[in-house]
């Protein structure tokens, strides 16, 4: 036997370390960070706060979805949190965690190290990212249940008015706004990955960093923008908005279980290029931390063919077109919402009892100086609602002045009679209350394409 044999022989073959052990290490490498301390404490405290603190104001946030029932349910509160979440918080998040999970290593230059110590590329990330995606779900999760808490506390638990004017049971209502939080995630996730992918692809450079708040802004835009349905629910961020739909009867599952599939897929894609650059990094060069050309060819450039993929799959298998925002849509639930919210009213004022089949409420609406075909977002819708009550003779009718939103959301403000809607109060037995006809929110399906039974 020669001597390379024998040393061969009395070699231990080295394991490589399992991602378990790797995800175990790297999660608390990101908690031990003060920063994601703080993040995680303020997750868990300040929306309790926060809701519990505006919900005793005189004055609420009425331009927020469901701003204006934070004085009535606690349920109302997780609401406009998650209205804040999507638009601030969750990109901001995600860039703090997932986009610097990996250019830390860089700043650090400890990358040797770690591949040293654990012996494959692939581990590494796998073990990076799920740390990553564990503390954006506390975040998450902190965000949601704190709010709800808050609420409760503060309010009370009690029934929550829909965006269509129909009631939700207190149970209801809690399992919709959890619902909607869980779907939140959908998006949240699509921006982790492109975070992981900015923090491979740019390294130090802070635009990795940045990388999942800027996304996340360049969606908002476009958002506001009048799109085609098709582009509009492409988006991976369509998800923060289309959980609007829980809170209608029916509940308008097409635009939010679309919008959840693209950002699956939106997360996916991205984790995958992120995988494969990180494959392909010269780990002996400290030098080589990312460049502007990986990110475009091995990121960007992809990222553009599947949005343009998923708008041209969105446009074939959905049927709207155009806004998405039409004449019959508004009118149909203008009627709707207020044939609910009338029946609120008169219990309020301890009126006899009516159903939404006997009121038969209808809504005749024009966007500014076009009577028939109206369609697309604007200020300038109005809307004349008529309705019958049992043994009367006469139509009652009221006026309201629409604000329609790109997305669907729209804001009615009563203007006239005053007896209806011409007031903020009404004078129940008990005292002043809200009127609930006096300003509501609202939101047309933009898929919708037949009236709803």
């Amino acid at each position: 036997m020669t001597a390379a044999n024998v040393v061969a022989d009395n070699v231990v073959p080295t394991r490589r370390v399992p991602v378990s052990r790797g995800y175990r290490f790297e999660l608390v490498k990101l908690v031990s960070q003060w920063r994601i301390r703080l993040l995680v404490l303020a997750c868990w405290i300040a929306p309790a706060l926060f809701v519990a603190a505006v919900s005793r104001q005189s004055t609420l946030p009425v331009d927020t979805l469901f701003g204006r029932w934070m004085h009535a349910t606690a349920w109302a509160g997780p609401l406009v949190m998650l209205g804040f979440a999507g638009t601030w918080a969750l990109p901001l998040l995600t860039s703090v965690v997932a986009g610097d999970v990996f250019a830390s290593e860089d700043r650090l230059g400890t990358w040797r190290h770690l591949l040293v110590a654990v012996r494959s590329p692939g581990r590494i990330f796998a073990a990076k990212a799920l740390a990553s995606l564990t503390v954006l779900l506390l975040l998450v999760t902190g965000m949601a249940c704190s709010s709800a808490v808050g609420g409760v506390l503060a309010v009370g638990n009690q029934p929550l008015v829909g965006l269509d004017g129909h009631l939700l049971t207190p149970s209801d209502a809690a399992g919709q706004v959890f619902l909607a939080w869980a779907c939140a995630l959908a998006p949240t996730l699509a921006l982790a990955g492109i975070g992981l992918l900015g923090s491979i692809a740019l390294g130090r450079s802070p635009m990795g960093l940045l990388l999942p708040a800027l996304v996340a802004l360049a969606m908002q835009l476009a958002q506001m923008m009048p799109l085609p349905v098709a582009v509009r629910l492409a988006l991976p961020g369509y998800a923060f908005i289309s959980w609007n739909g829980l809170f209608t009867g029916p509940r308008q599952l097409a635009p939010l279980l679309i919008g959840i599939a693209v950002s699956l897929v939106w997360a996916v894609t991205a984790t995958v290029l992120a995988y494969l650059l990180f494959l392909r990094r010269d780990f002996t060069n400290l030098t080589d931390d990312g460049s502007a050309r990986r990110a475009l060819l091995a990121g960007a450039l992809p990222l553009a063919g599947l949005l343009a993929a998923t708008v041209a799959v969105v446009a074939v298998t959905t049927p709207a077109t155009g806004s998405g925002i039409e004449q019959d849509k508004v009118q149909r639930s203008v009627a709707t919402a207020f044939a609910h919210l009338y029946r609120m009213q008169t219990d309020q004022l301890n009126r006899p009892a009516v159903t939404e089949n006997q009121l038969k409420a209808t809504a005749a609406c024009t966007k500014g100086s076009v009577a028939d075909g109206a369609e697309g977002a604007g200020n300038d819708w109005r809307c004349v609602v008529s309705w019958h009550l049992p043994g009367v003779a006469t139509t009652g009718q009221a006026i309201y002045q629409l604000d329609v939103t790109p997305d669907g959301r729209y804001v009615a403000d009563g203007d006239g009679p005053k007896e209806v809607n011409g007031y903020f109060l009404v004078r129940t037995p008990v005292g002043d209350a809200p009127n609930p006809l006096w300003q509501f929110d609202g939101n047309v399906e933009l898929l919708a394409t037949s009236p709803k039974g």
